[in-house]
């Protein structure tokens, strides 16, 4: 049996795949809001950290 027909037998199974791409769309769309409205500041301070050397940070 393959586990396609595993599924098929699940009662409301089809919910499963509505619920993951709403959660997907409000994830997204909630760090879309975040990364608008986050300080210019805050993101030219962080950008750098991958490239900066331990002195800088003191």
């Amino acid at each position: 049996m393959k586990f396609r027909h595993y599924l098929e037998s699940i009662t409301g199974v089809g919910i499963y795949p509505m619920v993951s791409l709403f959660l997907f769309f409000v994830f997204f769309t909630l760090l879309a809001v975040w990364a608008i409205k986050a300080k210019k500041s805050y993101i030219d301070a962080v950008k750098n950290i991958p490239l900066g050397n331990d002195n800088d940070n003191q």
